[in-house]
């Protein structure tokens, strides 16, 4: 199984399964890609719309809550919009390979699930799925690089019998 580092700093998190939903998700995404999940750590902060104003406008220069923010440890885009990113390869046994941080905030998850109707852990699977690939490379940039990641994420949700959120 995946190892994932959780950070709650919001107490509003208490309510949720996200302890259990993230793995599940990230180890998803991972089969989906081919990826033995055992094999690679991502660190997860689950903080409110203060906090991730903060970083967003630390990282991104944009002063306003969103709903996820990913920081990758390796540039692994594909050159050619379109194309499939250069997914990590493990090299033997060693410590699992640290793909990267991930941010949710609470308050915009929550309300961006309310106003789609959708069930709050559904939403939370789709943008643990989002950053987890943003980890590995994907993005959405170009229509060709949207069209491929969304794609991707719908298979990927599909595993987890979450509906398609597009």
């Amino acid at each position: 199984m995946i190892d994932v580092d959780i950070l709650i700093e919001a107490d509003a998190w208490d309510e949720t399964a996200l302890e259990t939903l993230a793995p599940k998700a990230f180890e998803a995404a991972l089969v989906e890609l081919a990826l033995a999940p055992d094999g690679f750590a991502v660190s997860l902060l689950a903080c409110d719309d203060d906090r991730i104003a903060t970083l967003n406008a630390e990282f991104r220069g944009k002063p306003t809550p969103t709903n996820v923010l990913s920081w990758p440890s390796d540039e692994r885009g594909a050159e050619t919009p379109g194309d499939m990113p250069d997914l990590p390869t493990l090299t033997g046994d060693g410590p699992p390979e640290e793909l990267g941080d991930i941010a949710l905030a609470y308050q915009t998850c929550a309300r961006e699930a309310a106003e789609a109707g959708k069930p709050l852990e559904d939403h939370l699977a789709h943008l643990l799925v989002h950053g987890l690939l943003h980890l590995l490379g994907f993005d959405h940039e170009t229509d060709k690089d949207a069209e491929l990641m969304e794609h991707l994420e719908v298979r990927i949700l599909a595993r987890l019998g979450v509906p398609d959120p597009y």
